[in-house]
């Protein structure tokens, strides 16, 4: 597994990932549409806050089952936390907060958010 870095613009929100980037999630939804996230999914345990704790600001909508954190000094949203469809807890990252990304060699995936 890759190990990867990433956090908010300011630098404040930083976070370490292991996982392997091979499809991210470009979501429609009215969060996500509006921000330009794209975003891959890591289990809980395989994400690890490395600064910031205190500088966040959660966001709750929709159903209010994820977590989503935002910086509150550049308004940037790095990370959210959720349970996964099978009930266990997972991040999910926005891979354009990670350092040093290739975003041109990724496979984009369309996900429908609006109907959900």
């Amino acid at each position: 597994m890759s190990t990867y870095v990433g956090g908010c613009q300011c630098g404040k929100v930083r976070y370490e990932m292991t996982g392997e980037i091979a499809e991210v999630i470009a979501c429609n939804c009215s969060r996500c549409g509006k921000l330009g996230t794209l975003l891959t999914f890591v289990p809980a345990q395989n994400f690890k806050l490395l600064s910031g704790e205190d500088a966040t600001i959660e966001f709750l909508f929709n159903k209010n089952v994820i977590h989503h954190r935002f910086c509150a000094t550049c308004g940037v949203e790095s990370f959210a936390n959720g349970k996964a469809p099978n009930g266990s807890e997972m991040v999910a990252v926005n891979v354009r907060c990670i350092d040093g990304i290739d975003l041109d060699g990724l496979q984009v995936k369309q996900f429908d958010g609006k109907k959900y």
